[in-house]
């Protein structure tokens, strides 16, 4: 997979700062939390304009903690406690339990009757040593995107903890950044259901390389 950015560590966060308010945003909507841009703009600002909810809100601030997190950790290794820590600064103050661990109990996913093993099943520590262990690293980093949806490794958030933490190593490399479109979240979700359901992950990655990388 060859690089569509190639930027210094520190020309990245920069842009990463830039586009906060937009990685929120598109971040937001993956999850399904329906804030306009606009509105995110102004709750970022400090702007509280009556327009989102009390949830909504607690969940904007945790994507903005998480990201200022990132921002300020993207020299660390990543490990699956790298991981844990992202959940707990996402989903902090919104009622998720247990927070900034594993899920305890099974889940359903809306669009499929597909079921992710429980975290107790699984061995993510060497899942993830597999997936660091690749040489290209813009496909590491998709892949690292991809695994976290599909490993559902906590009640909720995942696909949050799993955009900020592969974007923690596409800034660390200078890639660019991983933000999934708000209007080609249509397009996105089939491919991410059909990954789920059979685990090749191919087409999915295809189409993320081609409509999901930003940068400068």
């Amino acid at each position: 997979m060859k690089d569509k950015y190639k930027m210094t560590r520190e020309d990245n966060i920069f842009f990463a700062k830039r586009k906060l308010v937009d990685n929120i945003y598109k971040s937001a909507h993956l999850e399904g939390i329906a804030v306009t841009f606009a509105d995110t703009y102004a709750f970022i600002n400090n702007i509280n304009n009556g327009n989102i909810s009390v949830d909504d809100m607690f969940k904007l601030k945790g994507l903005k903690d998480a990201w200022e997190y990132v921002l300020s950790t993207v020299d660390e290794d990543l490990t699956t406690n790298y991981i844990k820590k992202i959940h707990f600064e996402i989903c902090k103050a919104q009622g998720v339990y247990p927070l900034g661990e594993y899920r305890d109990k099974g889940v359903g996913i809306t669009g499929t009757s597909w079921r992710p093993k429980l975290p107790s099943e699984c061995n993510y520590d060497e899942e993830l040593k597999e997936i660091l262990n690749n040489d290209n690293k813009l496909d590491m980093c998709i892949s690292l995107f991809c695994w976290i949806q599909r490993s559902q490794m906590f009640l909720d958030g995942n696909k949050r903890v799993a955009n900020l933490v592969a974007n923690k190593e596409m800034i660390k490399n200078g890639l660019g950044i991983i933000a999934i479109p708000v209007e080609k979240i249509s397009e996105y979700f089939p491919l991410l259901i059909d990954y789920y359901e059979t685990g090749n992950s191919d087409n999915l990655k295809n189409w993320i390389y081609e409509n999901a990388i930003d940068g400068i």
